[in-house]
């Protein structure tokens, strides 16, 4: 019982980075502000990252401690990976950049006893709770936490067209996203995190978005159990949604080294490797020495795929907005367009500006 203070401290700060990552400029409200009707005054983004920050500092020794009971729980390690990402992003955020400390915190969740599974894909499957790379999960089962959305959606909505809903341990296919043509050839041949994309009937251009054959399918998520078992149940899924896991740190280490944050080169490769001799199954694809910067943001791309993830990264690469890096449909337009930069920041619900009137709208909006 004396954890749960600190857990839920800790989803407010997550909540906190979701709103600020997002939308910017957010009300702030903690339990020492007054109950009462008088809507909560707009903190700036920067305020809401340092309180963040403040928050996870304070209650990390007040966390439970990883183990097979806290599953799916916020434990100290979710706090520093948590910290991690803030201050990767810290530049966005408040316009001045913590690598140093993205190193350090990712160094922490390192040295915390998780590993990578040999087996990429099992991390994404109806018993990957088995995982020892996964440090928080949005936790799901078939039976007790039934939902449409979550990875209910991720799975079905990921089968479609000649796909076979068995194959993904589901009642029936969704037929919704799947992958632009930019994705789909970021990946080069021998790179394991490409076994599970479906191409039969598929074209790789998304040259008519309402159409599922157009565009490679991506089912990475599935409601199997690695083994190939069925879960518990077809409609509903199993899967847990990985938020925070061992490859994302590590990548976030060799950033931030790349990037000027200290720390060590000799790990920061090393640490790059690893996920891609998982990748790879060998060393085959190793570098020599670290890469230029953006080279992570690739890798990014391909390792943490529809883990949402992408638009924070490209918007720390400075190319979510502008032209210098198109995609199909970015800027509504089949071959890509470039975005006013305004679009790195989603505007403010409009509920929220009806309920809250002293809110002020993003920019552009």
């Amino acid at each position: 019982m004396h954890f749960y203070r600190a857990e839920a401290r800790f989803l407010r700060a997550l909540s906190y980075w979701h709103g600020i990552d997002l939308f910017g400029n957010i009300p702030l409200v903690t339990e020492d502000d007054p109950l009462g009707a008088t809507p909560p005054k707009q903190a700036t983004r920067a305020e809401i990252y340092a309180y963040a920050v403040s928050e996870l500092n304070d209650i990390i020794g007040q966390l439970p401690p990883k183990g097979p009971s806290t599953y799916g729980r916020a434990t100290p390690e979710a706090a520093h990976m948590l910290l991690a990402k803030l201050y990767l992003n810290a530049a966005v955020y408040t316009g001045t950049a913590n690598y140093a400390g993205a190193a350090t915190e990712a160094q922490a969740v390192i040295s915390a006893g998780y590993s990578l599974p040999a087996n990429f894909r099992s991390n994404f499957t109806a018993d990957n709770n088995s995982s020892p790379e996964l440090i928080l999960v949005a936790a799901q089962d078939g039976r007790s936490t039934q939902t449409w959305g979550g990875m209910t959606f991720l799975i079905h909505a990921g089968c479609g067209g000649s796909m076979s809903a068995a194959t993904y341990g589901i009642d029936y296919c969704w037929g919704g996203y799947r992958m632009k043509q930019q994705t789909y050839r970021r990946f080069a041949a021998g790179d394991s995190r490409a076994a599970f994309f479906y191409t039969t009937g598929q074209t790789d251009s998304v040259s008519d978005r309402g159409d599922f054959t157009k565009g490679i399918a991506a089912p990475k998520f599935t409601n199997l159990k690695a083994n190939g078992d069925t879960a518990q149940a077809k409609g509903m899924v199993d899967t847990d949604f990985p938020i925070f896991r061992l490859a994302d740190a590590y990548l976030i280490y060799a950033e931030a080294n790349i990037r000027g944050g200290g720390g060590s080169a000799a790990n920061a490769l090393t640490y790059l490797n690893a996920v891609r001799q998982r990748a790879y199954g060998g060393t085959s694809a190793n570098f020599a020495a670290l890469p230029p910067v953006d080279t992570i943001l690739a890798e990014r791309g391909r390792e943490l795929l529809f883990e949402a993830s992408r638009r924070s990264d490209l918007i720390r690469f400075g190319v979510f907005t502008g032209g210098t890096y198109v995609w199909a449909w970015k800027g509504g337009t089949p071959g890509g367009s470039a975005l006013p930069t305004f679009r790195d920041l989603y505007p403010l619900p409009a509920n929220e500006l009806i309920a809250n009137p002293i809110l002020q709208q993003n920019p552009g909006y």
